[in-house]
């Protein structure tokens, strides 16, 4: 992929996050898996981009006074057990089961979106 495409995307991806609060990793995920990267790399370089798109989203939803900062506190402290915990779990998953996994994951909340009232 190119730098240009690379950043066309991480704005596209930085938009549906910032609005949608899902992060963006389950779209940076299987683009970069589409690109050739293992399920493995893929997650880990999706952490990166979406530490820095969810940095740039809470300063904007901050101006905007739309956090919770308490709750927002603890789901991070649960979050930094399950990620360590995460982190070493996909090690051991190969790339084909990744994705089924992952896709499984997307269309169970895909899903429950749709049919939620």
């Amino acid at each position: 992929m190119t730098n240009i495409l690379i950043i066309v995307v991480g704005a596209v991806i930085g938009i549906c996050a910032a609005f949608s609060g899902l992060g963006g990793g389950f779209m940076i995920v299987p683009l970069l898996i589409f690109f050739g990267y293992t399920a493995q790399k893929a997650v880990g370089t999706s952490f990166l981009g979406v530490l820095i798109i969810s940095i740039s989203a809470l300063l904007a939803h901050m101006k905007l006074s739309n956090i919770d900062y308490k709750v927002g506190f603890l789901l991070g402290a649960g979050g930094i057990i399950g990620a360590q915990a995460g982190a070493r779990l996909v090690e051991y998953v190969p790339t084909f089961y990744f994705k089924k996994i992952f896709a499984f994951i997307l269309i169970c909340l895909a899903l429950y979106l749709f049919f939620k009232k």
